[in-house]
């Protein structure tokens, strides 16, 4: 009797259980309908009752720094893959820029520096660990002059750029005076001279290219005067320059001048740089120079530094003959003139030109014969596409001082001003309102993550990655200071946005997330994906790939926000259990009732050997 008593008090207990969700189910779904109606409160008391839930608590995950390995959290019961860490030879390992693969391919025009990533049956399926004795970066802006040597232990730029400044081996950091080898001076003094040419403090320069970066000091002084620079440098023989750059926390990835096309749109940077880049300028029928005129916008400009600049005081010094460098000087100035930049100036070993505004004001251009105009499609379509001889028009003005394409705004007036490409109508797809309604959308959404994640917004992630920036309004929405955003465009996605998210005045880039990104590992503290997965569902490659390639890129003790449908994100938890990262499932921010769910997540500390270090200055 006993048992029947206890059965039924349990039918009892479990009726009014169901009754109670089923109420509240009712009463939440009421609630978001109203909210969406627009009618009365109903969005401040649903962020009221999503701050009673277990919405913005997630006792069982720590985004702090303690360099200390702890268990593995959140078993949900299905069985989990496990992912062994690969040998300590791969600690830096580049799919795609793999030196001993480079080697297989021509060296014309730098073919072989350029990506070539693995096939399938060479991927590897484990952990890139780190270095023995890894630790966390120094807080920017101490980032940007020390760097722990444990987390980059190569001496051979200390020896090679000894005389120029670039860096320097204390102790166990790396110090980085800010020197470079045409402004051994000093950055700082080097961007005033810029400075007294090019407007760089109103804010009319924002985004900057630098070719051939080396350890980034360029871009890295820039930051302090608003200006954000894409640098880029080969993985070469000069060891781990990138690395070093995003180790200082400066915006970079490995890349060169080749055969194929940068992986940017159309006028897309306000200034480009070399400053003794080694590119070979006057080559290939100036091919590279007409690539570096069709990712600056119309106006922008391009600083040429080091040889053959001022070659007739230079050419001991340089070891070069004088007609060698007159040679390519000349070449130099003929191809500007056909591409109609103007030189503005011209003192010592520093060239400025700058590109006209429009085609009315390029009279020079006009029927001449050696100018071969690109096909219409060239100018943003450049994923792995060839790279060649030709000039990309500029867009159609109605007169001669109307900007091509459209005036943009100084910073930071343009982070969210109507971008021209929306404007003008040529962002297929987005209207302003549409535009507007994004804004508002990622200033929701990354307030809620502030609430997720405390450290968001203290300096704690200074190298930010958006696996599938849109419109780059995440990006806008967390901009400040302490960190900068690399903004993805998938190659697959429906839209090229990546154009409207420079004219906002960030920077970004385009890739295909079936592939490794062209970067070193550990390079980003913080990770946003959202709805990657949905766009990448239909078996364009393997989860495994993408969140391996991840892992490669975050930070030991990194953090990861993913945003998407539960039940892929169901997925990705069972698998990412497996790769040693702590996870926690939230619900969306407008309440339990939505599909969309977000998904954060750290990984753990490890590393290579069983020695941690404290780097200290």
């Amino acid at each position: 009797m006993a048992v029947k008593g206890n059965a039924a008090d349990n039918r009892t207990r479990s009726s009014v259980s169901i009754f109670i969700i089923i109420s509240m189910c009712c009463f939440f779904y009421i609630l978001g309908a109203w909210q969406k109606s627009g009618f009365g409160k109903g969005d401040s008391i649903a962020i009221e009752i999503t701050k009673q839930t277990d919405c913005t608590i997630l006792p069982n995950l720590s985004f702090e720094t303690h360099h200390s390995r702890s268990d593995i959290g959140d078993d949900i019961g299905a069985e989990v893959r496990t992912f062994e860490p690969c040998h300590e030879r791969y600690r830096d390992y580049t799919p795609c820029q793999d030196q001993n693969r480079a080697m297989l391919f021509p060296r014309e025009n730098m073919n072989y520096r350029e990506r070539h990533c693995p096939p399938e049956e060479e991927k590897l399926y484990c952990l890139i660990p780190a270095p023995e004795g890894y630790v966390a970066p120094f807080p920017w802006p101490k980032s940007r002059d020390f760097v722990p040597y444990a987390n980059v232990p190569y001496k051979s730029l200390t020896v090679e750029k000894a005389v120029q400044n670039w860096v320097q081996y204390e102790g166990n950091v790396f110090r980085f005076p800010g020197g470079g080898t045409q402004f051994p001076q000093g950055a700082d003094t080097y961007i005033d001279q810029l400075a007294s040419v090019i407007p760089i403090a109103n804010g009319t320069v924002r985004t900057a290219l630098d070719t051939g970066c080396g350890v980034a000091s360029w871009g890295a002084y820039l930051l302090k005067r608003n200006v954000l620079a894409m640098s880029f440098a080969p993985r070469d023989s000069h060891e781990a320059q990138v690395q070093f750059a995003l180790e200082r926390g400066v915006p970079a990835i490995i890349g060169v001048l080749g055969t194929i096309k940068l992986p940017y749109p159309s006028r897309s940077f306000d200034m480009a740089h070399c400053s003794r880049c080694l590119i070979p300028w006057g080559a290939n029928d100036g091919m590279y120079m007409m690539e570096v005129d069709r990712v600056l916008r119309p106006g922008g400009y391009w600083v040429l530094s080091g040889p053959p600049i001022n070659w007739k005081n230079n050419y001991k010094a340089w070891q070069r003959t004088e007609e060698d460098l007159e040679e390519e000087q000349k070449k130099i100035e003929e191809i500007a003139e056909l591409l109609c930049w103007e030189k503005v100036s011209e003192k010592s070993e520093i060239a400025i030109w700058r590109k006209r505004i429009n085609t009315d004001s390029c009279a020079v251009r006009q029927d001449e014969p050696r100018v071969r105009t690109c096909e219409s499609s060239y100018a943003d379509d450049v994923w792995y596409k060839k790279m060649e001889a030709c000039i990309v028009p500029f867009p159609e003005v109605d007169n001669p001082e109307e900007v091509a394409g459209g005036e943009q705004k100084t910073f930071p007036d343009r982070l969210n001003d109507m971008p021209p490409r929306i404007a003008s109508g040529s962002a297929p797809g987005f209207s302003a309102e549409s535009y507007q309604e994004d804004n508002r959308l990622w200033k929701k959404h990354v307030k809620a993550y502030k609430r997720l994640n405390k450290y968001l917004d203290t300096g704690r992630y200074r190298n930010i990655m958006d696996m599938n920036a849109g419109l780059g309004s995440f990006a806008a929405a967390i901009e400040s200071p302490k960190l900068w955003v690399m903004n993805v465009v998938p190659t697959i996605a429906d839209k090229a946005t990546l154009g409207v998210i420079y004219e906002r005045g960030l920077i970004g880039i385009y890739h295909d997330w079936c592939e490794a990104f062209s970067t070193y590992p550990r390079t980003y503290d913080l990770i946003h994906a959202n709805a990657v997965f949905s766009l990448y569902n239909k078996n364009r490659c393997k989860m495994e790939d993408i969140l391996l390639e991840m892992d490669r890129i975050l930070r030991p003790e990194g953090a990861v926000i993913f945003r998407d449908q539960v039940d892929i994100l169901m997925k990705v938890k069972r698998m990412v259990i497996g790769m040693r990262w702590n996870t926690k499932m939230v619900d969306h921010e407008d309440g339990p009732l939505l599909q969309e769910k977000v998904l954060v997540a750290v990984k753990q500390y490890w590393a290579g050997g069983h020695t941690n270090e404290t780097a200290e200055v």
